[in-house]
């Protein structure tokens, strides 16, 4: 394999065309495919559009997985059976839990090729500007193969151990942002209706060790019905469930993480599932 290995990207959603376009941008030969075939069309300025799993991944380097659950993952990589090359490299940056990541190595060595588990810390504008901070597992031996796809996507890279630690890593930075974009809807909900203007809390903290920039961007997309999605409550939801499922495992009783997914859950079932997780709020 060459320093610009030839990449397969399947996903082509709200983070994958992102990342398709900065791997493009740094020079990689590209294929892409998107189980919705008009996603992955939108990106032939910068990439070869394959029709089938099996046209996209046939003679790549790296297949790079970015799709929604590990059900999805699977399906898909099923497909990829027979027509991968025996130097192949995986690169899984789906959110899929532990479970998840441990029935895709699995299903890596059933396949016969390498495997690094590599979710990543960001959501649609940091993809698109290739500074994503990727969460990567697996062997040493395959680094110096994959970093050059890492440096295209990313802004940093976090080597953190064997496949499946990137997993539960990413699991552990995504509780924290749902506690604060739950944190947010709740203070201005409760600013709201105890009479105050709720832009008032997000003055009252801004610049202080209370604040951060994620509270003034979502506090504002909140008050503004402003819920483009950049990371949507549908998958914001799913990835609550797979916090919930590692933390039972672990046996760690978490106290947040219930009552946000009975919020999330909430605003799904009102039809919101499409929009950002700001739109948690409009549950309140």
């Amino acid at each position: 394999m060459t320093d610009q290995p030839t990449v397969a990207l399947l996903g082509t959603g709200t983070m994958g065309a992102g990342m398709a376009r900065t791997i493009a941008a740094a020079g990689f030969t590209l294929t892409v495919w998107n189980r919705s075939a008009e996603r992955a069309e939108l990106l032939a300025d910068v990439a070869t559009v394959a029709t089938s799993v099996a046209d996209a991944v046939a003679g790549a380097d790296v297949v790079v997985t970015m799709l929604f659950d590990a059900e999805s993952v699977a399906a898909t990589m099923e497909e990829t059976r027979g027509h991968l090359g025996p130097d192949t490299v995986w690169v899984q940056q789906s959110t899929v839990g532990v479970d998840g990541a441990e029935r895709l190595a699995r299903l890596a060595e059933d396949l016969g090729i390498a495997y690094v588990d590599a979710p990543v810390l960001g959501t649609r504008k940091p993809a698109a500007d290739g500074a994503l901070v990727v969460l990567a597992s697996g062997p040493d031996a395959i680094r110096e193969r994959v970093q050059p796809v890492f440096d295209a996507i990313g802004s940093r890279t976090l080597w953190v151990g064997e496949a499946g630690a990137g997993s539960r890593l990413k699991l552990v930075a995504n509780a924290w942002v749902f506690t604060v974009v739950e944190g947010i809807a709740e203070s201005l909900a409760l600013a709201r209706d105890l009479g105050v203007d709720p832009r008032l809390f997000l003055e009252a903290v801004q610049g202080g060790a209370m604040d951060a920039p994620y509270v003034q961007l979502k506090g504002a997309a909140m008050l503004d019905g402003d819920y483009e999605p950049a990371f949507a409550l549908s998958g914001a939801l799913k990835d609550v469930d797979l916090i919930l499922a590692a933390a039972r495992d672990a046996g760690l009783d978490l106290g947040l993480m219930p009552g946000i997914r009975s919020h999330f859950a909430r605003a799904v079932d009102a039809g919101l599932g499409d929009r950002d997780m700001a739109a948690t709020y409009q549950g309140h």
